[in-house]
């Protein structure tokens, strides 16, 4: 998935996101408020880490901005401050969660799992789409306990089209799914991903729909626990 990480510390920031790119995701990271107001505006994230103590104004003040203005999306919150009162102000404001540094980055990984799959509408960390379960911990992909083997950006493009199945996605959307800041996207980046997966899954998952997008149809044996 896409995070944007608020974060001020340069050797914080730099460390959680080369870890959570390790795991996996697509992380951009800015340091004070007005930076992450103006990227929240004009990118799509599935996730949001949020310092409180920000250059340009406090990270409570930006949740409770986010939230007032549709901001559905996960928010965990990732500060120093530990008190009791911090913390029922955060939750209270909007936040899924509230992390205290200094964490350890496979839990901060598991939190930030938790918090979309609650956004999604999901229970529990596994996807099943008529034959295909998808474990979104582990980042396998299995049909009749045959594990298929897929790429990061390939998984990530499947769990997109998975979580939002019934949607078309545009290619633009999708871009902004599997790619930040500063990589290079070719013109037909999404149709490679595409036709990849398609050769591994079988070609009627995937639906092309003529001038917008792709989409995953929606049966009635799709399942989110």
């Amino acid at each position: 998935m896409r995070i944007l990480l608020v974060e001020d510390d340069p050797q914080l920031g730099r460390a959680t996101q080369i870890g959570l790119e390790q795991r996996g995701h697509v992380v951009d990271w800015v340091q004070n408020a007005p930076s992450a107001l103006t990227t929240l505006a004009t990118h799509h994230y599935e996730c949001l880490l949020l310092d409180l103590g920000l250059p340009g104004g406090d990270g409570l003040a930006v949740l409770q901005k986010l939230r007032g203005d549709g901001f559905r999306e996960a928010i965990l919150i990732v500060t120093a401050r530990d008190q009791v009162a911090d913390r029922v102000g955060g939750l209270d404001s909007g936040a899924d969660d509230f992390v205290i540094k200094p964490f350890d980055l496979d839990e901060l990984a598991a939190r930030i799992r938790s918090a979309t799959r609650r956004a999604h509408g999901r229970t529990r960390e596994m996807i099943h789409h008529d034959d295909l379960a998808v474990d979104v911990a582990a980042r396998v992909v299995r049909r009749h306990e045959e594990t298929i083997l897929l790429s990061p950006k390939e998984f990530a493009l499947l769990l997109r089209l998975l979580e939002q199945a019934g949607q078309t996605l545009t290619r633009a959307q999708l871009e902004e799914t599997l790619y930040g800041w500063g990589e290079e996207v070719e013109s037909n980046a999404i149709q490679v991903h595409v036709h990849h997966l398609r050769r591994k899954l079988g070609r009627k998952l995937i639906r092309t729909v003529h001038a917008i997008g792709y989409t995953i149809d929606r049966p009635a044996s799709v399942q989110a626990q």
